[in-house]
């Protein structure tokens, strides 16, 4: 084929691809800007990132780690997630509407086409077969993995993680430098999309290194080495202005996460039944604590089983389904996490793992292993149909499809309070919200960070993975605004605005808030008064606070 076959055979891959997004996902490509997953924590703290960031690399890249959470502390995007590529995609929407949720909603929707292509072009290089590379597609793309984390953008960037394959395989079949670089460049663009991602590309491309070294006895061939190196070397420098970041982060906070700590996000045996899809409700545990959704479908099963079976009888394949094989079972064994084993293993000797949290995320891969298989499988199933291997193509696509639908869940977004419109319009300063959540209840101040994209001013108090200590010291005395114990936290900071949700107070609370709010009225000057909220300005502060 040619480059320009190529091209156009990637291209209405991925208008396909593109009509899947779309029909897996209705209505939502029909109201990006009015629906979405604002209904939870983590889908508020999701879309406010991705506008941050799309809204940062224009105005000022290079501050875009300075997100506007938790001032004055910087790099705070570092915090959790960065999302940079999430953000870089929502570019063109978010400036063109300025709208977070249609920005977000659009990168949702491309997530699903590019992994839907890049599994596409893996499983056609290793089967020379449109037909199985497009099952593959979907049943990757769309696996169950990803309904329960549609509110996790950064949980459906795994493009990153197929290309790295495919980069590597054409590595072991013909090692030169160019090879080596987009193999170096390929692990790269997965950790500007999702860190945890990363670490798993890198660990197969590094396994997968020793592997087919041995297998296809490479060992001594100065050429496979070099081309390796030179991906190590590509990925390491490409990677680095997203990867330095968490480094000094982890240098300046100590900041990790205990391997105890990750069994409460670690896979159970009954997450491997668990999927949200129509025809697996019979099979699927009764429970909401899945841990995560891991049953990967009885198509990918079914013929991941025959692929290895096939692959095994065709000397060419035969070293690919060991591969695979045994990188699902790795992958399957590192997902229970410490009560496993393996995972406690590479916790002590894999870097970066201390930033983990969740070994379940592990099950992807066996996800992914599965979805290369059951190209295998598939390719040869629709060879022995021979004069009816059309129309099992179109029964096989359509019964994969069939088996993966599952309900959506998309409301309304919510509606903004006018007064942070009137903020908007106000000079530029810190702004404290209140009530200031205590830290069983963090999470709600995901919705301030949403808020924010309104007006884009620094937030004193917000929420992500990591929480400054002296956040946490202050928290008490600023859930006491104003007081002249919160006013002495905020005039070293020189903050500007307090956000007061009124209705969030029971009847005491707000008796006593409009007492101190009295007390302290010569230091506060009201910009808006609405039935749910109330914006004040700080014109100055006590002189003892000072």
């Amino acid at each position: 084929m040619n480059a320009r076959g190529g091209w156009r055979e990637l291209a209405l891959v991925a208008l396909g691809f593109t009509a899947l997004a779309i029909a897996f996902t209705f209505p939502l490509a029909f109201n990006l800007g009015t629906i979405g997953r604002a209904d939870n924590g983590d889908g508020q703290f999701s879309i406010w990132n991705v506008a941050w960031v799309a809204r940062a690399l224009i105005l000022d890249p290079l501050h875009v780690f300075d997100a506007n959470i938790f001032y004055p502390h910087r790099l705070t995007l570092t915090y959790s997630e960065s999302n940079l590529g999430a953000g870089a995609l929502a570019v063109p929407v978010y400036w063109a509407t300025r709208n977070p949720h249609a920005a977000h909603n659009f990168v949702l929707l491309v997530s699903f086409v590019l992994s839907g292509c890049a599994m596409y072009c893996l499983v056609r290089h290793l089967t020379a077969d449109r037909r199985a590379a497009v099952v593959s597609g979907i049943v990757f793309a769309f696996c169950p993995y990803f309904r329960v984390h549609l509110p996790h953008i950064q949980l459906l960037m795994t493009a990153g993680i197929p290309l790295s394959a495919l980069a590597l395989h054409r590595v072991v079949e013909k090692p030169t430098p160019a090879r080596g670089a987009a193999l170096g460049l390929a692990l790269a663009l997965q950790a500007y999309f999702c860190g945890y991602y990363c670490v798993f590309a890198a660990l197969m491309v590094a396994l997968g290194t020793l592997f087919f070294g041995a297998v296809r006895r490479v060992w001594s061939d100065r050429r496979y080495w070099m081309a390796i190196a030179v991906a190590a070397a590509v990925a390491v420098a490409a990677a680095a202005p997203v990867i330095y970041p968490y480094v000094a982060h982890q240098q300046a906070t100590g900041f990790s996460r205990s391997l105890a700590a990750t069994d409460q996000f670690a896979a159970r045996a009954y997450s491997y039944r668990a999927s949200l899809a129509y025809a697996h409700r019979w099979f699927a545990p009764g429970t909401n604590d899945w841990r995560d959704s891991l049953f990967p479908g009885f198509v990918a099963l079914g013929f991941g089983v025959a692929g290895i079976v096939a692959g095994r009888m065709n000397r060419r394949l035969r070293d690919i389904v060991a591969w695979y094989g045994g990188l699902a079972a790795l992958a399957f064994w590192a997902s229970f996490g410490p009560a496993g084993g393996l995972y406690s293993v590479m916790y002590s000797t894999v870097p970066m793992f201390t930033f983990l949290r969740a070994p379940s995320r592990f099950g992807l891969i066996v996800d992914f292993a599965l979805a290369v298989l059951a190209g295998i499988g598939v390719s040869r199933f629709l060879d022995w149909q021979q004069r009816r291997a059309g129309v099992a193509t179109v029964a096989l696509v359509a019964v994969t499809v069939a088996e993966l639908l599952a309900p959506n869940r998309f409301p309304p977004v919510p509606r903004e309070d006018d007064g942070y419109r009137v903020l908007a319009t106000l000079p530029p300063g810190p702004v404290l919200e209140l009530p200031v959540y205590s830290r069983q209840f963090a999470f709600v101040r995901e919705r301030y960070m949403l808020s924010s994209t309104v007006h884009w001013m620094p937030l004193i108090d917000a929420y992500s993975d990591y929480t400054p200590e002296d956040f946490t010291a202050n928290a008490n005395a600023l859930a006491t605004f104003p007081s002249g114990a919160a006013f002495a936290v905020l005039a070293p900071m020189r903050a500007r605005y307090a956000v007061v949700h009124v209705d969030k107070y029971d009847p005491a609370a707000r008796e006593a808030l409009l007492q101190r709010l009295k007390e302290f009225a010569p230091y506060l000057q009201q910009r808006y008064a609405g039935t749910e909220l109330w914006l004040y300005e700080m014109t100055g502060f006590p002189s003892d606070a000072r």
